[in-house]
């Protein structure tokens, strides 16, 4: 993914440059510096955007992410995100 793509990503899933970066397990200036072309991700990170991206097409997911990230972290998270993915 390029810097606009992570960008746009980003703001797909309704969430900040901190929000991010805990969801994907990184330090936010690494999110910054991806989104500025500065850095890229790993191909790991790369396939995590793609399942997120995948997986919070449905609204109901997108719209509880956020508030999932402030309640439960990161885990619980990556979890709802995941569990959409594996029930195809």
């Amino acid at each position: 993914m390029n810097s606009s793509e992570i960008q746009s990503l980003r703001k797909h899933l309704r969430l900040n440059q901190v929000e991010f970066a805990q969801l994907c397990g990184v330090h936010p200036i690494t999110v910054s510096k991806w989104e500025r072309g500065e850095a890229s991700p790993t191909p790991y990170q790369n396939a995590l955007f793609a399942q997120f991206r995948e997986g919070s097409q449905k609204p109901e997911i997108r719209d509880s992410l956020k508030d999932t990230l402030v309640a439960a972290g990161v885990i619980v998270a990556l979890a709802l995100l995941l569990s959409h993915l594996m029930k195809k």
